[in-house]
């Protein structure tokens, strides 16, 4: 009697205790994201992984088993067959000698970029900080479009570019391969390290420097051995956190390798989706997967041993002071112009002259044309295709991006608030850090290898067997807009809850507790008291995720279907089908819809969006 007593009693306080945390708003917030989360991002992972240890149904049959079975077959294929070379090895060491390349080049131009800035006596300072970060503000695969347009040569690209035209004579593995990619790759990364490590460098206290001066050391000594060790941890994650996304990068490789055969690990991810091995494609998503867990690992790894260097504290402290350029000062202004010209201007006003080129490679003024932007259509050019602002096509596919930039940022956006304001009331708890954890877990993922993963789970309808019934508890969504909206949602909640945090965290919980104590619900709170009060980081985010989802082509090139298309899958659809006029035109209408929105973020927000978005 007593045991049962006892065993009544245990079971009473956890079913009290139970009722007491269902009863908090919190809590239940918490579970429902938790379950939400779990289901986004938990289990798509875990479908990739069972998707590439089960036989599809041609590989089966040939193998005489049933379909599904498990077996290593595709890991096999991979890693130990007469085509791993190809289709890994080969693929997975240019993905590696690429992203390695980027990181380095990267560093090295943006904390020179972030030191001239920050620390020197650079004039025209207030334009180069401008200028320096819109290579970053615009989508890769542009970038990608535009070096086509410069460098391309008749050899390979059937037409010159505005080098060959000039007579330059452009070698081949200038115009396209490897050194194209690192290049373009690099001017798009760069700006990364340059936000991160002029932040650093502002936050250094000068008095660290005035000491080593005092001590008799010279200007480069203390730049070696007190100021680079202080901004170490910035260039490091700047360094892990670039690598990750040069070696899971799809638009660019694709754009300037595989005219040449040059592919590379993503590449090969999307070659494999196309062919319809899926259990290969998999599989190498969860390589992709591996190796950007292991680098952001190696980040906090390395950055977490510098965790003892403490330059801001709360004595204060200033910036430290201008070095003087001397006589460096004309040569190193003179560069900077130039290399703004290289990376911004003359790229993109290539691009705007060949949209107008009615023969490719003929940049005289009498090939001048608006056929490629209002013309109709003629059979003797592009085959009869009209121009891009008179083919309904365009407005069809212009409507599907609006809609899906538009959906997904208000659904974002609102998603980031909620995260934020738990993530800024638990962070103290155990749930707001798992939550937390879950959120970040997206932003790890490659956005070919999250697009996989979505494929892999949404697919086919998720159902299970009741007796002889079978009960159909998921749709399957591949084809479907509500899938781009989805996967865009969860790729970008990194993002949005960033946003939603660094709010929540604004808004002090009295006015919410004192609120609660008169006897308003935690509905009415939310909408009286915190919404309000959050609406300025709502459009923070919600300017944030339009930009990322209008210019994204990684995360939705195998996920999308002729009638869910977007202006960045038309463009790589035009250039690659050979019309890179029309490729052109609605790249440069991305161009303005990007910059109208980062001009109104500007005019709304005065915080730096840049700084958020990838």
């Amino acid at each position: 009697m007593k045991e049962k007593r006892k065993i009544g009693v245990r079971l009473l306080r956890i079913k009290n205790r139970i009722g007491g945390w269902c009863k908090e708003p919190y809590s239940v917030m918490f579970a429902v994201l938790f379950c939400v989360l779990l289901f986004l991002i938990v289990v798509p992972l875990w479908e990739i992984i069972k998707e590439s240890l089960q036989l599809s149904a041609s590989d089966a049959k040939r193998a005489g088993v049933e379909t599904g079975s498990f077996s290593l077959y595709y890991w096999k294929q991979l890693f130990a067959s007469k085509i791993s070379f190809k289709m890994l090895y080969e693929p997975l060491m240019h993905s590696l000698v690429i992203a390695l390349c980027v990181s380095v080049l990267s560093i090295t131009i943006g904390g020179v970029a972030a030191w001239l800035m920050v620390r020197s006596d650079l004039p025209f300072k207030k334009f180069f900080s401008k200028a320096i970060i819109v290579p970053y503000m615009l989508p890769a695969w542009c970038k990608a479009m535009a070096w086509i347009a410069v460098f391309k040569n008749p050899r390979i690209g059937g037409s010159s570019g505005f080098l060959s035209y000039l007579g330059i004579q452009v070698p081949d593995w200038l115009a396209y391969g490897p050194v194209a990619i690192i290049l373009v790759l690099t001017i798009h990364n760069y700006a990364y390290t340059y936000l991160l490590v002029s932040s650093a460098l502002q936050s250094v206290n000068a008095e660290l420097e005035e000491m080593g001066e005092i001590a008799g050391a010279g200007r480069w000594y203390i730049l070696m051995k007190i100021t680079f060790p202080l901004v170490l941890p910035s260039i490091l994650g700047a360094f892990i956190l670039t690598f990750s996304q040069a070696m899971g990068t799809f638009s660019v490789p694709a754009f300037l390798g595989l005219k040449t055969g040059y592919y590379t690990i993503s590449t090969m991810l999307q070659s494999a989706l196309m062919q319809g091995n899926n259990g290969m494609a998999m599989a190498i998503s969860i390589v992709l997967i591996i190796i950007a867990a292991f680098n952001i690992l190696l980040n906090q790894k390395l950055i977490g041993t510098r965790k003892s260097f403490v330059t801001i504290n709360g004595k204060g402290g200033r910036v430290g002071a201008s070095v003087q350029l001397g006589k460096w000062k004309k040569l190193i202004t003179v560069i900077m112009f130039l290399f703004i010209c290289a990376a911004v201007l003359l790229p993109l006003g290539i691009l705007v002259l060949q949209s107008f080129m009615l023969k490719l490679g003929d940049f005289g003024l009498d090939n001048l044309t608006l056929h490629y932007w209002i013309g109709e259509g003629e059979k003797y050019i592009a085959n009869g295709l009209p121009g891009v602002l008179k083919n309904p096509d365009f407005i069809h596919t212009l409507g599907n991006t609006l809609k899906l930039v538009f959906t997904t940022s208000i659904v974002a956006a609102l998603c980031g608030q909620l995260v934020g304001y738990i993530n800024s009331r638990g962070k103290a708890k155990w749930s707001g850090r798992i939550i937390d954890q879950l959120v970040f877990i997206p932003y790890l993922i490659p956005s070919i290898a999250f697009g996989a993963m979505y494929l892999s789970m949404f697919s086919a309808p998720k159902s299970f067997d009741i007796g002889r019934w079978t009960v159909e508890w998921f749709p399957s969504l591949y084809g479907t807009f509500a899938l781009l909206v989805l996967v865009s949602v969860v790729k970008n909640l990194p993002f949005s809850s960033r946003s939603g945090t660094a709010n929540m965290m604004q808004i002090g919980t009295e006015l919410e507790e004192a609120a609660q104590v008169s006897g308003i619900g935690f509905f009415q709170r939310m909408a009286k008291i915190i919404f309000p009060l959050s609406k300025s980081g709502f459009l923070s985010g919600f300017l944030l995720i339009f930009i990322n989802v209008m210019k994204e082509l990684d995360l939705i090139i195998i996920l999308v279907t002729p009638q869910m298309k977007t202006l960045p899958y038309m463009a790589y659809s035009y250039l690659t089908g050979g019309t890179e006029q029309y490729s052109n035109v609605v790249a440069l209408i991305m161009f303005m819809i990007v910059f109208l929105v980062y001009f109104l973020a500007g005019k709304v927000s005065k915080e730096d969006v840049s700084l958020n978005i990838g």
